[in-house]
């Protein structure tokens, strides 16, 4: 019993216990008097970059530097091409004990706090959780999570952005990497218990919470900023289903979503543990639809919709 309800306790908890104040604040080598600057609002402050890239880490010091390297090449070379385009990266350490937060923090020192900035969480919270802080901390007009083993390539963004332009409505949209095309082809490759897993998995998905989306878990999505003020600030899970949440919050308030197919490489280091994230995201899932189903979770629809639906 425990093990179903405990997500229902941290999420009420996560809602109303304030950020510890760590997490307010990122270094900035070249503030004064003491290195600090405070993030801004994603609800409250109006865009300043083009994009904000949010990186979600935990232990990650044996990945992370490829992941930055490959972003930040190309997100200069996007500058340097189109000096309107502007961006940052908000590295999230979600309580990581390796060398993570040392490793972003070089790449501030390099590339100063206006690029990449580092948010270092007061302990674990999960990677919806790292994700949905960055999110709330970004400064741009649009905003992509990226996972930090690199396994997308970074300019496909160019797809992701493609297709933002083709449905944005009233400064709403969100588009989905999408992994779909590989599943057929790794179907051989995968264990039967696998294969079993991942289809049961899609079947739920589709039952539960989001119709027509292939792939709800890649980690490559990019939001417009009112999009992501709406479903983040909502979001519940904190863990491995939220990208399931966020979808649902998007359907439900008929924000557009869009699938779009990227390039994806399995990367080694994954901590994923399969059967016990099978369970998890499975609790996760019914957690959802039971929760917004009763009114035990409520969505604020006032800024989208113009109504509390």
């Amino acid at each position: 019993i425990s093990w179903g309800i405990s997500p229902l306790v941290t999420c009420w908890w996560m809602k109303i216990a304030p950020s510890h104040r760590s997490e307010n604040i990122f270094v900035d080598p070249k503030a004064t008097p003491n290195g600090y600057k405070r993030f801004p609002s994603l609800n409250t402050d109006q865009p300043e970059v083009t994009l904000s890239v949010i990186v979600p880490a935990f232990n990650e010091e044996q990945r992370l530097r490829k992941m930055m390297n490959q972003a930040v090449a190309y997100l200069s070379k996007r500058h340097n091409d189109d000096p309107t385009f502007t961006f940052e990266i908000i590295v999230v350490d979600d309580g990581s004990t390796d060398q993570t937060s040392t490793i972003a923090l070089r790449y501030t020192n390099q590339y100063s706090a206006a690029l990449v900035r580092l948010l270092k969480l007061n302990g674990n919270h999960g990677k919806g959780g790292a994700v949905c802080k960055g999110m709330l901390r970004a400064r741009g007009k649009y905003l992509l999570m990226a996972d930090a083993d690199g396994a997308t390539d970074f300019p496909d963004l160019e797809r992701l952005e493609r297709g933002m332009n083709a449905i944005e409505n009233n400064e709403l949209g969100i588009v989905v990497g999408s992994r779909a095309y590989l599943m057929e082809e790794s179907l051989a490759e995968r264990s039967l218990l696998r294969s079993f897993l991942m289809h049961g998995f899609h079947f739920l998905v589709d039952l539960l919470c989001v119709k027509g989306i292939n792939d709800t878990q890649c980690g490559f999505k990019l939001f417009s900023r009112k999009a992501a003020q709406f479903v983040f600030t909502n979001q519940h899970i904190q863990r491995w289903a939220f990208d399931c949440e966020l979808l649902y919050l998007a359907n439900s308030a008929g924000i557009p979503v869009k699938e779009e197919a990227v390039k994806w490489k399995e990367v080694e280091g994954t901590k994923l543990n399969v059967a016990i994230a099978s369970l998890q995201m499975l609790r996760d899932l019914v957690l959802i639809r039971v929760c917004y189903a009763t009114g035990i979770w409520k969505a604020d629809y006032r800024d989208i919709l113009g109504t509390t639906k």
